[in-house]
């Protein structure tokens, strides 16, 4: 029975498309990037420092991550990148824009802020917790 059951579903179930998935994540992935050091060599050329520019192009990539997502355009781009669209920061602006937006009938407080910190939380966690191994191996080391 259970053969029977798994030769059906294996014989309906659409077939996946690892490879193209795979072009479209990378290449979405590395447009997002892109547009990231564009606005980085933008206020390079307006005579802002690097490390500056570096914090101020963060910072607008945040803002339209948040943005689209906002716009529904992000989850749609989503849909055809697949992963290439939660490594940039921007992924991490789609994450805390969406649970803001789906949790804001609940209120202000209880909703969205809560909700956003929830995911924030565990993203800031990791950050801490690897930077802390990394300095300790690199204090170890001699680096």
């Amino acid at each position: 029975m259970n053969q029977k059951i798994e030769k059906v579903k294996k014989e309906t179930s659409p077939k996946r498309k690892v490879f193209f998935n795979f072009i479209m994540a990378f290449i979405i992935g590395g447009i997002i990037c892109i547009i990231g050091e564009l606005f980085t060599m933008l206020f390079i050329k307006l005579k802002v420092e690097k490390d500056i520019a570096n914090i101020y192009s963060v910072i607008v990539m945040v803002f339209l991550g948040s943005l689209t997502t906002g716009l529904g355009l992000y989850d749609k781009l989503g849909q055809i990148a697949g992963c290439g669209t939660i490594i940039p920061i921007t992924g991490f602006a789609n994450s805390m824009t969406s649970s803001a937006l789906e949790s804001k009938s609940e209120g202000v407080i209880l909703g969205i802020i809560n909700n956003m910190f929830k995911l924030a939380g565990s993203v800031i966690v990791a950050g801490v917790v690897s930077g802390v191994v990394v300095g300790a191996i690199r204090y170890l080391l001699g680096i």
